[in-house]
């Protein structure tokens, strides 16, 4: 098994791209579980019948972009994009080539879930850049957690809604123009008023 071209740790918040039945590039943000031991696969899930379940399923694979561009991701995290080509031109900093094998599903609370083991076969760093810490971008990650749980049953909307209000005050103090851009993007994928 190749590396991960980044070091994993906790939920790594990533956009993968899966290639579809009409020979173009789903991207959808999926959260990477760090392996428990070194050379073990990462792990994620799919909740619901979701493009990328579809295409894991008939493709065995895909590719996980690590992302640097707010709006990049929230794009990805709440709206159908698709390209021709699996890496997002000028939003990522490394991305691998992996192979996806399904390791179990199940139902939580009447959504369909399945669980994936994720096998790096092929990486690349794109660029190398200093990191950032950015209260801003992960407000941003937040805020497309918490749009993709409105219309669920389990979630307490109005929670959320505060929620939504919150992230959008931390971008506001603490986010840079892309910060901005995204969070409106956010706002409109939501199509509701917080």
């Amino acid at each position: 098994m190749t590396d991960w071209p980044v070091d994993l740790a906790g939920v790594t918040e990533t956009v993968v791209a899966t290639l579809g039945p009409n020979d173009r590039w789903n991207h959808a943000a999926l959260g990477l579980h760090a392996p428990e031991e070194p050379g073990e696969p990462a792990t994620a899930t799919t909740w619901g019948n979701t493009r990328t379940r579809r295409n894991f399923r008939r493709q065995g694979g895909g590719y996980v972009q690590f992302v640097d561009d707010p709006v990049a991701f929230a794009d990805a995290a709440l709206s159908i994009r698709e390209t021709d080509d699996p890496v997002l031109d000028g939003a990522v900093t490394a991305w691998a080539r992996v192979d996806a094998e399904q390791t179990g599903s199940g139902d939580d609370e009447g959504t369909r879930v399945e669980h994936w083991a994720l096998s790096p076969v092929e990486t690349a760093v794109v660029r190398e850049a200093p990191f950032r810490a950015n209260r801003g971008f992960y407000a941003v990650v937040e805020a497309t957690v918490a749009v993709s749980r409105l219309d669920v049953d389990a979630y307490d909307t109005a929670a959320l809604r505060e929620r939504l209000r919150y992230f959008e005050s931390v971008v506001e103090t603490a986010g840079g123009p892309r910060e901005r851009a995204a969070i409106e993007r956010v706002r409109e994928y939501a199509d509701d008023d917080w």
